[in-house]
C-alpha cells in the first residue's frame, strides 16, 4: 500500500479550478469536523498565530479525515523539526510563513522529503502518517505526495520570487496580505493600491513560472478577481472571523446597543 495520493497537490498541478479553502484558528477538534463538512476543498490548520500545538493539530487531523477536504497545516516557523513532526501526524501539505529566499525555499522543500532526495527523519513506526507501519510502502512513495506551499508575505520575500519560483519541489507560492501590507507602510490595509499591485503582480509571475498562487482574503469581490488572474488556491475565511461575524450581527438585531460589524474592503479575515 502506497501513501494516499495529495488530490489538492494533484488539483494545484492541473489547474483546472481553484481551489477555495478556510483558515481555522479555533484550534478544536470539533469545529474542525462541523466544517469539514461544508463543502471547501481545503482546510488550513494554523499554528502560527493560533494556539495550536501537536496534540490540537493532531485531533483536528483525525476529526477532518473522513472527509473529502484536503488538510494544510501551518507551522509557527518552517524548520526542519517543526515539519517533520506535521507530516509524522499524517500531513501532507504544508504552508511554510515567512519565506525570503529561494535557499529558504529549498530548506523546506528538503524537510519534506525522505533521504536521499531529503532530510526529513525516518520515524514512520510511530508515525499516524503511515499507519504506524502498516501502510507498507509509505517510505518509498511518501515523497511524491508532499506538496509545499512557500509563503511570502514582505518586500523582500517578493524581491526573491523568482529565486523560490526556481525551487524544486514549490508546488505553490502564498501571498500574505496582512504582513505584506504592513511591511510595505500600509498596515490594516491591504486594500492599498500599492499592495494590490505587488498581489497581482505576483500572481501572474507564479502563474507564468506553471506554479499555483495562493492567497487569503475575506473580500469577496478580491478573492474573485484573484481567481480571474490565476489563483489556484484561495482562503474565502476564517472560523474565528465567521463566529465573530454571525455571533455579532444575531446579538445587535435584539440589542441596539451593539453594532453590527462591518467588513472593510480588502478584509483579510
Amino acid at each position: 500500500m502506497s501513501a494516499p495520493i495529495n488530490t489538492f497537490k494533484q488539483a494545484i498541478q492541473t489547474g483546472e479550478q481553484a481551489q477555495i479553502g478556510l483558515w481555522l484558528g479555533l484550534a478544536n477538534s470539533y469545529t474542525a469536523q462541523l466544517i469539514a463538512g461544508a463543502g471547501f476543498d481545503w482546510l488550513l490548520i494554523d499554528a502560527e498565530h493560533a494556539p495550536n500545538d501537536l496534540q490540537t493539530m493532531l485531533g483536528q487531523l483525525q476529526a477532518m479525515a473522513p472527509y473529502p477536504v484536503t488538510p494544510i497545516v501551518r507551522p509557527a516557523w518552517p524548520d526542519t523539526v517543526r515539519i517533520k513532526q506535521i507530516l509524522d501526524l499524517g500531513a501532507q501539505t504544508i504552508l511554510a510563513p515567512m519565506v525570503e529566499s529561494g535557499e529558504q525555499a529549498a530548506e523546506v522543500v528538503a524537510a519534506t522529503r525522505y533521504p536521499p532526495q531529503g532530510i526529513r527523519g525516518v520515524g514512520s513506526a510511530l508515525a499516524r502518517a503511515s499507519e504506524f507501519n502498516r501502510t507498507a510502502q509509505y517510505l518509498h512513495t511518501a515523497n511524491d505526495q508532499m506538496c509545499v506551499l512557500i509563503q511570502i508575505e514582505t518586500p523582500q520575500g517578493v524581491a526573491a520570487l523568482d529565486d523560490i519560483l526556481a525551487v524544486e519541489g514549490v508546488d505553490g507560492v502564498f501571498i500574505g496580505p496582512s504582513d505584506l501590507s504592513a511591511s510595505m507602510g500600509h498596515i490594516g490595509n491591504p486594500a492599498h493600491p500599492d499592495v494590490q499591485a505587488v498581489i497581482e503582480a505576483s500572481i501572474v509571475k507564479i502563474v507564468a513560472a506553471g506554479k499555483a498562487p495562493g492567497i487569503l482574503i475575506a473580500d469577496k469581490a478580491l478573492a474573485k478577481r484573484y481567481i480571474e488572474l490565476g489563483a489556484l488556491f484561495v482562503g474565502v475565511g476564517t472560523d474565528t472571523g465567521l463566529m465573530v461575524k454571525s455571533t455579532t450581527e444575531l446579538a445587535a438585531e435584539f440589542k441596539a446597543t451593539i453594532a453590527a460589524p462591518k467588513q472593510e474592503k480588502g478584509s483579510v479575515y
